[in-house]
């Protein structure tokens, strides 16, 4: 019995001892399960059951009004393996084939060898990693679609194990061209924007989410869609890409010229107020100007005398002054309430008496602040009140964020001094930012009527308009008719005979206003240290019709600073070329296959004309006998032929070369003794001495050529 007991109680401590060990081991197994292998079998469990899974829609794009894409949503992709799906075939197809996806790899990311690939690849089948990081960078469809040719990668991840990441990456195809109004997105697309037209219309571009699950049907496991996602709309922008491009190079070409700190340009459209570009360069610290953030409509600062223009109206609109009115300003210097109120040229002995008018063109600070402080030094509500009545501080609840409010001064205010209203009347001691001052200036140019800037026109769906924005009036009159043809008049005269003539244009009218102010450093006032300028020019083209508005604003640290040369001479380049884009020919000068073409032809040595119009097949008629002499004449055109005439200059007299290129003007001249002078290119239109005159050896003659 002993024995049988012993043995019982041995049989019993294996059987205790094995439970143990099984219990010891189902513990690990869990353990591992639970954390080493965790990713693996739930992605496992993901491959067969999945509830309620997100679908992300596809974010709407930013069209421009002339229809190029300026932001979109492009997938990209990380690409990984799982060394361990497929069993041995895979592993075996992987080795027999590893010589050819590496060189593969190599041929589509050039930066890594093949061999740098295979030792990578080697790494990762040694570790049997199953979510192995084949290449370090996101990559994009195109690339993604070429690595999924490579033999092995071809297969679907559970028998070849190659897999991806997708992820959505916002693209501007134009790079930093209004990078900054269009707005950006986080990195993780699903956490949405982060400012401008992108944040905005977030709402309409997001579009919404869909739902799916996955669900096992006839011994397959298909993802069944619950509720389809709906992909966001089609932003259409104002902006022009063709001018944005052109305002872009003319503001960052001057920027660098003059070593300036920020540059601000915007282009509105005068009766819509759609905003065709805007342009917002910061100087980064490496020394390239880049868009950081949207001056043009958040700087709070003050305008300086753009702002003399809104002053005068007020004075011209209550009647208190008229055109034909003017200020002695002396030497250039005026004290006002105990403090000096300076011109620019005050150092060369000021201005004297000016009229309203050249005021204005020659930007007179005495002129303008007097003028308003005889007129409402007493009652200084009324200028406010006439500043208020243009709408010049209404906030203009744009279609992108972050704008400032304008900050106008009034007498019942804090800090509202004697001296603040000649001072505020010259763009002092008020805030405005630069938006704010086109649109002021883009109603003088709309027959008075101020309309809200507008960045977006359109929202589409599949191609097709789904919502429209039209122009919103802000005020539909800022002053009188009488006062708006005398303000444009003096803006013309501004621009054609003061201080803004580098802002004009020998091809059209231009009317507008230069700005120079010094900035305040805050607390530590303007003449801390270096002192900074703000430089700038607002106005309109062409004069008579205005079809456009700008305003280029520069920040420079120093002197000098000149609007009309800085700020002026960027809105130059802007206007002809903005003009020349839009320039509509006449249809009168279109040619088709069935027109007869009669080219201009110079006067000159007609023989040689006669063999070129004959070589191009234009019929010639000649006026005089081809007898091989040199016979220097000139032309006339009919409907169907070039009529050519010979001068019949006497010999030892001055002949006719009005009409006639530099070389043969000069060959004909120079063969009678003369010497010639030219003055400008293309054919000859004046001639200092007169045909039939007697030729004296050596003698000058000056030929003007146009």
């Amino acid at each position: 019995m002993a024995v049988n007991k012993k043995n019982i109680m041995t049989r019993y401590f294996f059987v205790i001892l094995l439970m143990g060990m099984v219990g010891v081991s189902i513990v690990i197994k869990a353990g591992i399960t639970m954390f080493a292998e965790r990713q693996y079998w739930q992605d496992v469990a993901d491959r067969f059951i999945k509830e309620n899974v997100t679908v992300k829609p596809s974010r709407g794009n930013i069209i421009s009004s002339d229809g190029r894409l300026m932001a979109s949503s492009l997938p990209e992709y990380r690409i990984y393996m799982d060394f361990k799906a497929g069993g041995e075939t895979k592993d075996t197809m992987l080795i027999n084939h590893i010589d050819e996806i590496c060189e593969g790899l190599h041929q589509i990311f050039p930066d890594k060898s093949a061999s740098e690939f295979k030792t990578h690849i080697k790494n990762g089948r040694k570790r049997g990693s199953r979510n192995y990081l084949l290449y370090p960078k996101r990559i994009s469809y195109i690339q993604y679609k070429e690595v999924k040719q490579l033999p092995v990668f071809n297969l679907n991840k559970y028998k070849g194990g190659f897999h991806e990441q997708a992820y959505n990456r916002r693209k501007k195809p134009f790079g930093s061209l209004a990078t900054r109004t269009l707005g950006d997105l986080y990195a993780d697309t699903a956490k949405g924007a982060k400012n401008g037209l992108e944040l905005s219309f977030d709402s309409i571009l997001r579009g919404k989410d869909g739902v799916t699950h996955r669900q096992k049907v006839m011994n397959k496991y298909l993802n069944i869609v619950d509720i389809p996602p709906v992909d966001g709309c089609d932003v259409i922008a104002s902006i022009d890409v063709s001018m944005q491009d052109i305002c872009e190079k003319a503001l960052v070409d001057k920027l660098k010229e003059i070593n300036a700190s920020v540059g601000v340009a915007v282009l509105m459209e005068v009766a819509t107020g759609e905003i065709k570009a805007i342009v917002n360069m910061t100087k980064c610290e490496d020394g390239i100007y880049r868009e950081i953030r949207n001056n043009a409509i958040s700087d709070m600062m003050e305008p300086g005398s753009t702002f003399k223009t809104a002053s005068i109206m007020v004075a011209l609109e209550d009647g208190m002054i008229t055109p034909q009115d003017g200020v002695d300003t002396g030497n250039g210097v005026m004290k006002m309430h105990g403090r000096d109120m300076k011109d620019h040229n005050w150092r060369r002995g000021g201005y004297q008496y000016l009229t309203v008018p050249e005021i204005l063109m020659v930007s007179s600070n005495i002129g303008v602040s007097y003028l308003i402080d005889k007129h409402y030094g007493k009652n200084p509500q009324k200028f406010v009140d006439g500043l208020k009545r243009m709408s010049i501080n209404e906030p203009l609840h744009l279609q992108v964020p972050g704008e400032g409010k304008p900050n106008i001064k009034g007498p019942k205010e804090r800090y509202f001094a004697k001296t603040t209203l000649p001072w505020m009347s010259i763009g002092y001691e008020t805030q405005v930012p630069p938006m704010n001052i086109l649109t002021f200036y883009n109603a003088i140019a709309n027959n008075g009527i101020m309309v809200r800037p507008k960045f977006v026109k359109a929202i589409s769906k599949n191609g097709e308009i789904i919502k429209e924005y039209p122009t919103e009036v802000i005020n539909p009159s800022i002053c009188s008719p009488r006062t708006l043809t005398q303000i444009r008049e003096i803006l013309q005269r501004v621009v054609s005979e003061g201080l803004a003539k580098p802002a004009g244009s020998k091809q059209f009218h231009v009317s507008g206003k230069t700005g120079t102010a010094q900035i305040s450093q805050g607390v530590a006032g303007y003449k801390s240290g270096t002192v900074n300028y703000l430089v700038s020019f607002c106005g309109f083209f062409p004069s008579e019709a205005p079809k456009y508005s700008c305003i280029v604003s520069i920040q420079k640290p120093g002197l000098p600073a000149s609007g009309g040369l800085m700020a002026g001479s960027v809105f130059g380049k802007i206007a002809e070329r903005v003009y020349a884009k839009n320039l509509a020919l006449d249809l009168k000068n279109a040619i088709d296959t069935n027109r007869i073409i009669i080219p201009e032809v110079k006067a000159g040595e007609m023989n040689e004309t006669k063999r070129v119009l004959d070589a191009l097949k234009i019929q010639a008629q000649t006026e005089f006998s081809t007898t091989g002499k040199q016979i220097w004449g000139n032309s006339y055109s009919t409907a169907k032929s070039v009529v050519l005439q010979n001068n019949h200059t006497l010999k030892g007299f001055i002949p006719s070369v009005i009409g006639m290129g530099a070389k043969d003007a000069v060959f004909i001249l120079e063969s009678k003794g003369l010497k010639v002078q030219l003055n400008g290119i293309g054919k000859v239109v004046n001639q200092s001495i007169p045909q039939g005159t007697l030729v004296r050896k050596n003698e000058k003659i000056i030929l003007t050529l146009k």
